[in-house]
C-alpha cells in the first residue's frame, strides 16, 4: 500500500522552474512596459480606414504580359541564388565539419568552432550588405551572403552529426590498411550523408524565403523587385511580386518536403 501511494504522490515542485518562469513573465511585462506601445490606436476608425485604403491600392494585381515576365525572372534570379548560396554552403560546412568534430585535435576544432559561431552569427541582410559593397548589387551578392550565414549553421549540424555517429566501421577499415580518406568515405560518410542532405534541404527552405528579402539590400531576385515597386508607390506591381513569393517559397517547401521524406524511407 506504501508504495501504491509513493507512485501516485505529488511529485515535488521545482523552485527554479517556478522562478525561471517567473523572471519570464516579468522581463515580457517589462518589455511591453518599456516600450509604452499605444494598441489602441491600431483600432481606432481612422487607422483602420488608412489601413483598408492602403491594402485595397494591391488589387488588382499587374497580370500583364510584359510584367509577368518580368516577375519570372525575378523569380529565377530568386531561386537560382538560394540554390547556389545553399551549395556552396554545404560545400564550406563539410570541409569545416572535419575538424569541427574533433579529428585534428582540439585546438583545430576550437578553432573551426569559432569560425562557424562567427559565420552564423552574423544575421544574412548584414552579409548581404558586405556583400554588395565588395562584388557589387545583384544576385551574385545575395549568393555569397546566403552562402556566408549558412555554412555556419550546415556546418555545426554537420559537425555534431559527425560526433553522434559510431566510429567503429571507420576504426575497423584503418585497422584493415584502407586510407584515412577511403576510411572516412566508406566507414563515417554513408551513416551521415543522409542527415547532411536533410540538413541542407531544409536550409534551402529558410534560404528560398531570405533570398527573396535580401534584395532590398541589394540582392537581387523579388526582393530587388518588390522594394523598387514599393519605392515609387506601385502596389498592384508589388501585389504580382508578392504572390509570386508566395508561389515560389510554396513550391520550394513542397518539392523539398518531399526529397526528405524520400531520403527518410531509402535510409530506412
Amino acid at each position: 500500500m506504501k508504495d501504491n501511494a509513493a507512485q501516485f504522490a505529488r511529485p515535488p515542485r521545482c523552485i527554479r522552474c517556478w522562478a525561471a518562469s517567473a523572471l519570464v513573465l516579468v522581463a515580457v511585462v517589462a518589455s511591453f512596459a518599456y516600450l509604452a506601445i499605444d494598441y489602441s490606436a491600431l483600432f481606432t476608425a481612422e487607422s483602420i480606414g488608412f489601413m483598408g485604403k492602403f491594402i485595397a491600392e494591391f488589387f488588382p494585381p499587374d497580370l500583364s504580359s510584359a510584367f509577368l515576365a518580368k516577375t519570372a525572372w525575378g523569380a529565377l534570379q530568386t531561386l537560382a541564388v538560394s540554390a547556389l548560396g545553399t551549395l556552396l554552403a554545404a560545400a564550406g560546412a563539410a570541409v569545416l565539419a572535419l575538424p569541427a568534430s574533433g579529428r585534428s585535435g582540439l585546438l583545430v576544432r576550437q578553432g573551426c568552432r569559432f569560425v562557424l559561431n562567427f559565420l552564423r552569427s552574423v544575421p544574412e541582410l548584414v552579409w548581404a550588405a558586405l556583400m554588395v559593397l565588395a562584388a557589387g548589387i545583384g544576385p551574385f551578392a545575395g549568393a555569397l551572403a546566403l552562402a556566408l550565414h549558412t555554412t555556419g549553421v550546415l556546418g555545426r549540424l554537420f559537425a555534431e552529426s559527425l560526433e553522434n555517429a559510431p566510429r567503429e566501421p571507420e576504426q575497423a577499415l584503418a585497422l584493415g590498411g584502407a586510407g584515412a580518406v577511403a576510411a572516412f568515405g566508406y566507414g563515417s560518410l554513408p551513416l551521415v550523408l543522409p542527415q547532411w542532405v536533410a540538413y541542407a534541404l531544409y536550409r534551402w527552405e529558410m534560404n528560398i524565403r531570405m533570398a527573396a528579402v535580401l534584395g532590398f539590400v541589394g540582392g537581387g531576385g523579388l526582393g530587388q523587385l518588390l522594394y523598387f515597386h514599393l519605392s515609387i508607390f506601385q502596389q498592384q506591381q508589388a501585389m504580382t511580386v508578392l504572390i509570386a513569393m508566395f508561389g515560389l517559397v510554396a513550391l520550394v517547401d513542397l518539392a523539398s518536403g518531399r526529397l526528405r521524406r524520400n531520403l527518410g524511407h531509402a535510409h530506412a
